[in-house]
């Protein structure tokens, strides 16, 4: 199928021939959705710990906090675009001549709740300025001409061009006169809980295009906040590598064509950043998306909630340790093998096949050490209440495994009536608030490309210059890229989910100093 400019070109993509064949198969086959057996629920997959357990597990994270190595992980790729869609649409909807501004709010909630907060966002007065450097006239102008000049301001590209901005790089908080960036605002959250040894490290994926913009935001933050709060920075980035794209086909399952007969690659999605993470070398990985976060005096206590799940995972990984060190034993009795079999059950999450019964006891002590040597994951999971996105569930996959999955709403058929009566009665959805060890028994760190269910992809159609093509997004990296690792579902408070997924999620309280 491929000509020899198409494998010349496969190969400077990083990719092999045998690899973009398997792509095509795989988007061919269509969507394969999860088999959802039940919701992780308080007492079926989802722990709860009472206030004193909380700070049992904040004080053993504590205890231990500066004999570990602990990074950041920050997805911090995202274009802020999708943030102002209403607001592209206000540009392109309003016209003075033919409505009041006051009309167009009445029946435009969200460019209402904009209006109306205004002088609450944290870029008000710097959009302000840029006006007044070429408008000194606006204060006379009409309501309806002001929201106009304001909007293009913030979002046209020979002005401020926020809408060009990843978003971590936007001005996030305001403290009094000093705008925080989410970028700077991740840097001190690190230093309430990723903090070991005064040293904070943090790592961010970011896009190539955005490179340059946070390294001088880097540059601009980092002295001042050192020597501010006595503390190191490491910060590192890195890049979704270009041979993670996936191979882009038609509708009709042929290999789509760019104007110059070259094949079309795509981003394949944040499960890609599966092989970023991989590449760190840490005792404690904590991962948390570049848009939830809050100012800084709300964040002390949700903080807490950070450790608590770093506590849990130390308590469950030093049992596991142990535990599989006596499996090596080849004296170790039938009743500490029974003991550790309660273990992976009821502490891993783990159910165990039905033949573990008949298997002599080496048999069982080769499957259960199997079982325990693996990376490990405390998820935080909170409670639902109307919010998008995956959520915790028990789910069997293709080789009849039952484990705990974070699963997205894209990968269930909710034409299924048992899927949808399962999803109707989730109560916790996933915050992507992560803990992770990716170290194994004896110091050695974990290839984690050796966990990804890669079945568990998502099939999406887009447009490309007016044709339908059929596109491959890679497991994603809280889904099916961490589908083998050990998984712990733990419970916390809402108040720890504040993402910012338009604008206006910018006037939320937890966004308001």
């Amino acid at each position: 199928m491929f000509t020899e400019q198409d494998i010349k070109q496969i190969e400077n993509h990083g990719l092999t021939v045998e690899k973009v064949n398997a792509q095509m198969r795989l988007i061919k086959s269509g969507m394969i959705y999860s088999n959802l057996l039940d919701a992780a629920t308080i007492g079926n997959g989802i722990l709860k710990k009472d206030k004193q357990q909380q700070q049992d597990c904040i004080d053993a994270f504590e205890s231990k906090r500066d004999q570990l190595s602990i990074v950041k992980f920050v997805p911090a790729s995202g274009a802020a675009t999708r943030m102002f869609k209403f607001l592209f649409q206000f540009l392109n909807e309003f016209d003075e001549n033919h409505e009041s501004i006051e009309s167009y709010s009445e029946k435009n909630k969200a460019f209402s709740e904009f209006l109306n907060g205004l002088e609450k966002l944290p870029f008000y007065d710097v959009v302000r300025a840029k006006i007044n450097e070429t408008i000194p006239n606006f204060n006379s102008l009409s309501l309806g001409k002001q929201c106009v000049l304001f909007v293009k301001t913030m979002l046209e590209g020979n002005r401020l061009n926020y809408s060009f901005y990843p978003k971590g790089l936007l001005p996030f908080h305001k403290y009094n006169d000093q705008v925080s960036t989410a970028f700077k605002e991740h840097l001190l959250e690190a230093t309430l809980y990723a903090l070991s040894n005064s040293t904070a490290n943090l790592h961010f994926t970011i896009s190539e295009v955005h490179k340059d913009m946070f390294e001088n935001e880097l540059k601009r933050v980092k002295n001042y906040l050192e020597k501010e709060i006595n503390t190191k920075f490491n910060v590192s980035f890195s890049c979704q590598n270009k041979s993670t794209d996936t191979i882009a086909i038609t509708s009709k399952d042929e290999l789509y064509r760019t104007e110059d007969d070259k094949l079309l690659f795509r981003p394949s999605g944040h499960g890609a950043l599966i092989e970023n993470l991989n590449v760190l070398d840490f005792d404690l990985i904590f991962i948390k998306n570049i848009d939830n976060i809050v100012v800084l005096e709300q964040n002390i206590e949700v903080s807490n909630y950070k450790k608590m799940l770093a506590g849990i995972l130390l308590q469950i990984q030093t049992q596991t340790f142990k535990y599989l060190y006596k499996l090596e034993d080849e004296d170790i009795s039938e009743d500490e093998v029974n003991n550790i079999e309660l273990f992976v059950i009821n502490r891993i999450n783990v159910e165990i096949d039905e033949a573990y019964k008949e298997y002599s006891l080496k048999e069982k002590r080769v499957y259960l050490h199997q079982k325990l040597n693996r990376p490990i994951r405390v998820c935080g999971m909170v409670k639902n209440e109307g919010e998008p996105g995956g959520g915790p569930f028990w789910v069997k996959d293709g080789n009849g495994v039952v484990s705990l999955q974070i699963v997205e709403f894209a990968q269930i058929n909710i034409e299924n009536p048992s899927q949808k009566n399962i999803v109707d009665h989730a109560t916790h959805f996933n915050p992507t608030d992560l803990v992770c060890a990716v170290k194994d028994y004896k110091g050695n760190k974990f290839d984690l490309t050796k966990y990804v269910d890669s079945n568990a992809a998502f099939i999406t159609i887009k447009s490309q210059n007016g044709v339908d093509i059929k596109a491959l997004e890679l497991p994603g990296l809280w889904n099916g890229a961490m589908a083998y690792w050990n998984t712990i579902f733990v419970e916390i408070p809402l108040a720890t989910f504040n993402p910012v997924k338009t604008v206006n999620d910018l006037l939320k309280p937890a966004h308001q100093v």
